[in-house]
């Protein structure tokens, strides 16, 4: 006889209230044979067919009004391969019934997702196509341990929350159907009743493709194929290779100038790739470019943590993007933002009805700066979809390196806190030993398993190690943005050079810990923006003094030890401050003799220079690799250094901080030779004064600063000279 369910079973199935839908729905061995049960709400009537023969072999009556159906297919014992044909009005369609599957996850990934150390649980948890027994779907899977219900809702079942509950895996709280027939492209999004029992519709946290805002759903799309890390983008990631790096928003690059809207992936691949492969750049960094809800906030409050956004086109026509670059003999970094996340309702915030992703106490998980809510970083799944989303980006985008933001702001917990605005850790002390870890973590496995790939921090502290091993107490990172040094060295250029003789300090000060950590130097979008003006503003004294010091300035960064980053526009002296609503000025560059042309040339031979000359970045991070030479003279504001490479070969640097030329200037050299002037910032090609040497400049055995050689140079106001040593 047939096992009928209770009324009082199926009225919480169908409002929502039974987190076990396989345990009633689907095919179930009794007594008079098989048993099938079906959640078809307005059809009319449904027959299960067996779908080795194609053939109707019971009809299911109507038990409930709502549209449960139950049959029951007599003298049959053992469950077997069966469809559902269903009647709606005139039509019929034979469908898979998403109830006669098994379960999905399998136990060692239950255990490692619990754990926190499953290498990709992008594989495992969203939205998969696959084919189950013969079958084309799509299986879905997301964690919320405390809800009561979760059901998968789209655009495949009428966005009807009663049609396709999901199994709750109370191992570890993740919820899994896998649906038939629903296809690549379609919209989805999870339908919640939280633990308290309010129902919220909610984007997938591990979508691979996510509407553009204001829309909010997420889309079923094939995870991108693995790309292999080449030789060639492992060197260029390496700590004696050059690195420059040419930070941009993508949004406000260029625009189309008839409506002032992006440019699309396809059209960045041509344009954007094709400029920064002509300056010389060797990297590419993009401002976040996840999914986030909100144009104002850059990408650094992203909500779609495994979606490229929509703004300017598809996954598929982002991956093609990092393609061209790479075709193109550049590197990509990714600004990714672990730190912080907004709390908009289709996202993260309350997941289930619980502090689920962020921290419970505001004390802990809001941020007061920017109104966001803070991962909780000591709960297993939410480092394993943190570690796990980074790992993502290199291994299925090809992305050559990710540049944390925010760093100082997850490891302290006291980050622009009050006291007793925060709360100490176990130990009473203020770091945030879980982000600490989560940190270590995901630097050691991206280390371990992805060679090639490097992690990059902005930390704006003096953290301790933070490019040390985690072995060595240090957070792994490979790169740290060196925050002090672009700090003091503006603050000495926004001085009228009438008062820097009193400062020198501020640009000498940066090498005495140059070789603590494996520096950065960013001129970055934190520094044109928020009413500080364009770089080119905070530069003192007449248009041509602003442009003089922004070029001097600039081939002094070049040479200085450490790698080089410099935000887009800065690369030809915009004179306004950056506007994410609308495009650089590249008008200013119409006039090819302007001084703003005169800018970009310069840029751009920097960084040929810059990459030509082993000196000026193969021992970056070794002390044997620079020497003062001349580093005191604050009356005159000059300052001298060589930069070496491995094999001694010379670079020697020199830079004039003031609008007076220096003629007979001396410099003590500790070898003879020909010092031939490689790059003058004060050349006419760069609309400059054109003061210089002719050329090449011969030693003399004339002892001065404590060496037996020395040169004598003319050094051009407000200008920087490279002097490349060669034998006689």
């Amino acid at each position: 006889m047939s096992v009928l369910p209770d009324q009082h079973v199926i009225n919480q199935l169908i409002s929502g209230h039974y987190a076990d839908p396989f345990s009633l729905l689907g095919m179930h061995a009794v007594a008079a044979g098989i048993e099938v049960r079906a959640l078809l709400p307005d059809a009319d009537q449904v027959w299960v067919v067996d779908a080795d023969k194609g053939t109707q072999v019971c009809e299911l009556r109507r038990y409930d009004d709502r549209g449960f159906f139950v049959g029951v297919i007599p003298r049959r014992k053992n469950p077997f391969r069966y469809q559902l044909d269903v009647r709606w009005g005139e039509n019929t369609h034979r469908l898979d019934d998403p109830y006669r599957f098994g379960t999905l996850l399998q136990e060692l990934d239950i255990w490692l997702l619990a754990e926190g150390t499953h290498l990709r649980p992008y594989e495992k948890l969203g939205a998969h196509p696959q084919v189950l027994d013969g079958v084309e779907g799509v299986s879905f899977a997301v964690w919320a341990p405390n809800a009561t219900r979760i059901s998968v809702v789209g655009e495949f079942n009428y966005w009807d929350g009663r049609r396709h509950p999901m199994r709750q895996r109370r191992e570890n709280g993740i919820w899994e159907l896998f649906i038939p027939a629903v296809k690549q492209g379609q919209l989805y999004k999870y339908e919640i009743i939280d633990c308290r029992g309010h129902v919220s519709l909610r984007a997938d946290p591990y979508a691979f493709e996510a509407q553009m805002r204001p829309e909010t759903a997420s889309l079923v799309r094939q995870l991108p194929e693995k790309v292999p890390f080449s030789a060639e983008r492992k060197k260029a990631n390496a700590f004696n290779q050059p690195v420059s790096v040419y930070e941009v928003h993508l949004g406000s690059w260029r625009r189309h100038t008839d409506d002032n809207f992006w440019l699309s992936y396809g059209e960045l691949a041509e344009q954007l790739v094709s400029y920064a492969k002509w300056m010389g750049f060797t990297h590419i960094e993009l401002m976040p470019i996840n999914e986030h809800p909100f144009d104002g906030s850059w990408g650094y409050q992203p909500l779609g943590m495994y979606a490229p956004t929509r703004r300017y086109g598809t996954p598929q026509e982002f991956k093609a993007f990092i393609d061209a670059a790479h075709d193109a003999g550049l590197n990509v970094i990714l600004d990714w933002v672990p730190g912080h996340f907004p709390s908009d309702a289709h996202g993260l915030a309350q997941f289930d009805g619980t502090a689920l992703y962020e921290y419970a106490d505001p004390r802990e998980g809001y941020h007061q700066d920017w109104n966001t809510l803070i991962y909780n970083y000591g709960r297993h799944e939410v480092r394993n979809y943190l570690a796990g989303n980074g790992f993502y980006w290199i291994e299925r985008y090809g992305i050559d390196g990710l540049r944390v933001d925010a760093v100082a702001s997850m490891i302290y917990r006291d980050y622009s806190r009050k006291p007793g605005e925060w709360v100490p850790n176990h130990y009473g002390g203020r770091e945030n030993l879980e982000a600490i870890s989560f940190l270590r973590y995901t630097n050691q496995t991206i280390g371990r398993e992805l060679d090639g790939a490097v992690t990059l921090a902005e930390e704006s502290t003096d953290y301790p190690g933070v490019t040390m091993p985690p072995d060595a107490n240090g957070l792994g990172f490979h790169y740290k943005w060196n925050m002090g040094w672009m700090h003091d060295s503006l603050n000495y250029m926004q001085l009228d050079p009438v008062h820097r003789k009193y400062h020198h300090h501020l640009m000498t000060f940066g090498v005495l810990y140059a070789y603590s950590e494996n520096f950065i130097l960013p001129l970055s979008h934190d520094e044109v923006v928020h009413g500080k003006g364009s770089l080119l503003d905070r530069m003192p004294g007449d248009t041509w003094q602003k442009f003089a010091n922004l070029r001097a300035y600039y081939g002094f960064m070049w040479a200085h030890p450490g790698k080089k980053l410099l935000f887009m526009g800065c690369e030809f002296a915009q004179g306004r401050e950056w506007d994410f609503n609308n495009s650089l000025d590249w008008h200013l560059l119409d006039d090819q003799n302007g001084w703003h042309s005169g800018v970009q040339h310069l840029v751009r031979d920097l960084n040929h220079v810059y990459r030509q000359q082993s000196p000026l970045y193969e021992l970056d991070f070794n002390p044997r690799g620079f020497e003062w030479l001349v580093v005191d003279d604050h009356e005159n504001s000059v300052f001298a250094f060589a930069r070496r490479d491995e094999h001694g070969n010379e670079i020697i640097v020199v830079s004039n901080f003031t609008p007076v030329p220096r003629y007979d200037y001396r410099i003590g050299v500790g070898r003879p030779g020909r010092y031939h002037e490689v790059l003058n910032t004060d050349s006419h090609f760069y609309r400059g004064s054109n003061v210089g040497n002719g050329g090449d400049i011969y030693s003399h055995a004339h002892h001065h600063h404590q060496r037996e050689h020395s040169i004598s140079l003319t050094i051009p106001p407000l200008a920087t000279l490279y002097l490349r040593r060669e034998d006689l």
